[in-house]
């Protein structure tokens, strides 16, 4: 049943990571719902290392853009993907320095059910806002070459945002980057490569932390949700770089807030039970 659970927990991260509805978020939500009945070091390392999982398909839908190493690319290309590198790697100084400051805190306190519906409501809000306002503008940023340095480091500060639950770091920088002037499919694209650096070091970090006291049959449980986050992402990305071409977020800011309503209906009943 355990497996069955870290299955099910692996389907949901791979939809969610990429959508703006907060993967981490679903998943504490459903684990709350359907418990597994492992020790709580994990379940902390599962919910984190299953988006390694996720992480990985980005790696293999764009290997050919993010290896600098290609022989398929000339000298410039080469540059330009070693450039992206570097713009990754100053977007990803914030989470860096939060996560690693705060991770004891956010397990301790912020993964509590109220914070998520908070956070998927507040959020859910500002997408539906935020996409009719930008009706009206045009975006500045139409390649992700484009980007700055400064504009790199801006949209990793929206990125450290979603270290609360049910933020989504996908909702956080692909609306940071259209609020700092990207279209919507760079926006995009620049969020699923900066989510490589943090994922990993959050995911070595947990395993540092967490991962020399699980159990045979645990370790079974964090590798069954892994594999399956990669499959399902590899789908779930072409789906979204799909939809973002002629689709706003407004859908998804409509989701967050009734599943929000939802979840809070659901634990308000069952706390009177």
């Amino acid at each position: 049943m355990e497996f069955f659970k870290a299955l099910l927990l692996g389907v949901i991260q791979g939809i969610t990571e990429w959508l703006p509805v907060s993967s981490t978020g679903h998943m504490l939500l459903v684990d709350a719902l359907l418990p597994m009945k492992v020790s709580d070091a994990c379940r902390n390392l599962f919910l984190v290392v299953v988006q390694l999982g996720s992480i990985l398909a980005v790696i293999v839908l764009y290997w050919h853009t993010l290896n600098p190493f290609s022989p398929k690319k000339n000298r410039q290309e080469k540059q330009a993907t070693w450039l992206l590198w570097g713009k990754v790697a100053v977007a990803s100084i914030p989470v860096a320095v939060i996560g690693y400051l705060a991770d004891e805190a956010v397990d301790q306190y912020l993964h509590g059910w109220q914070v998520i519906v908070v956070a998927l409501f507040v959020y859910g809000v500002l997408y539906i806002v935020w996409e009719r306002y930008n009706q009206k503008r045009e975006a500045r940023i139409g390649a992700i070459g484009q980007i700055n340095w400064k504009t790199a480091f801006l949209t990793g500060c929206f990125q450290a945002l979603a270290i609360v639950p049910g933020t989504s770091r996908s909702g956080s920088t692909i609306l940071g980057g259209m609020v700092l002037g990207m279209d919507r499919p760079v926006a995009s694209q620049f969020s699923f490569f900066m989510a490589i650096p943090p994922m990993f070091g959050a995911s070595l970090l947990k395993l540092t932390k967490l991962g020399f006291g699980l159990s045979g049959q645990e370790w079974g449980i964090v590798a069954v949700g892994t594999v399956t986050a990669f499959v399902v992402s590899l789908f779930a990305l072409r789906f979204l770089v799909s939809y973002v071409r002629s689709h706003d977020f407004s859908v998804f800011g409509w989701y967050r807030i009734v599943l929000a309503i939802v979840v809070t209906a659901f634990f308000l009943s069952t706390a009177h039970v």
